[in-house]
């Protein structure tokens, strides 16, 4: 009875370091900005402000209509209201990538490519209020907002 006991506490213990594992292995290739210092995402601000169609890539799936401000705002689409913290993995003149945690809310990893200031591709994946998502889509501009984004 007592080696079943330590065996099933062996086993819980090693659980928890693989789940400690998984979670480094996600935050690994961060590179977490100091405190207050807003990281640049220049590639996101070129991109043209106005009313956007988000195509998913893979047949099936519905498309999405928004209006943004700024591109800024694709790198939260699944936490759209939420205050989270961000850390850019990656910002080049062509694409950015950029994880973010939403406290008591999930996280995210999204990845903007900007084919022109009218035309993007977007993946994104992670876990929103206890569901995961997973999504590559086609941006295009359409036109004007309607009212403020």
């Amino acid at each position: 009875m007592a080696g079943t006991i330590r065996k099933r506490a062996r086993a819980r213990a090693l659980m928890r370091c693989g789940a400690l594992a998984a979670a480094g292995a996600w935050l690994t290739p961060v590179q977490a900005q100091a405190p207050g210092v807003a990281p640049t995402l220049a590639m996101l601000d070129r991109i043209d402000p106005g009313r956007w169609e988000l195509r998913p890539r893979m047949t099936g799936g519905t498309s999405e209509t928004l209006c943004i401000a700024s591109g800024r705002k694709l790198i939260q689409l699944r936490h759209p209201n939420s205050t989270c913290e961000s850390y850019v993995v990656d910002d080049g003149t062509s694409d950015v990538t950029v994880q973010y945690t939403c406290r008591g809310h999930g996280y995210g990893r999204t990845h903007v490519r900007r084919e022109s200031a009218r035309l993007i591709q977007i993946e994104s994946q992670g876990i929103a209020d206890g569901f995961p998502f997973d999504f590559a889509m086609e941006g295009r501009r359409i036109g004007e907002c309607a009212a403020n984004p």
